[in-house]
């Protein structure tokens, strides 16, 4: 029992001591180093922007169902010209479905329709039940002018270019 409470003891001491201190020379700092711009010929192509959402080949084998919108609304980020993105979240029908969404350029009144829809399989066989998605769709940049973005015929918010 002594030996338990002599170990105990020291453990306790051992926690409570101060831990060593590191000190660094004084005035002594790594070199300074140039920063450059990579090469033009490095910089990646600036390749226009892919809906991961957008139909796909094989799409019009599938069925298209609805897809059920809880939230929609805009995403701007702080960069000229503005980048704007749609965040939806809401509900597809079956873990089957697969969320698409087609976006159509700006009318002349400056609407941007996105039409959101789900496609499944009709031959595969799927537990009934609703599954959640939370997503971003980048919509891109935009000239100057007042948009507004409609989402199934709701409005989803609106942004200045």
């Amino acid at each position: 029992m002594n030996i338990r409470i002599m170990v105990l003891v020291m453990f306790i001491v051992a926690a409570c001591a101060p831990l060593p201190k590191i000190t660094a020379e004084p005035g002594v700092l790594p070199p300074d180093t140039a920063v450059t711009s990579p090469p033009e010929d490095d910089m990646p192509p600036n390749e226009p922007y892919v809906n991961p959402f957008s139909p796909k080949p094989g799409d019009e084998k599938l069925t298209r169902g609805n897809v059920f919108i809880n939230e929609a609304s805009l995403v701007i980020r702080e960069s000229y010209p503005p980048q704007v993105s749609l965040s939806l979240a809401g509900d597809l029908p079956t873990l089957c479905h697969e969320l698409r969404a087609e976006i159509a350029s700006p009318d002349q009144e400056n609407k941007i329709m996105v039409e959101a829809y789900s496609v499944s399989d009709p031959n595969a066989a799927c537990i009934q039940g609703l599954e959640p998605f939370q997503e971003y769709i980048d919509l891109g940049t935009f000239p100057s002018g007042h948009y507004l973005v409609w989402v199934n015929g709701e409005l989803a918010g609106e942004f200045d270019s």
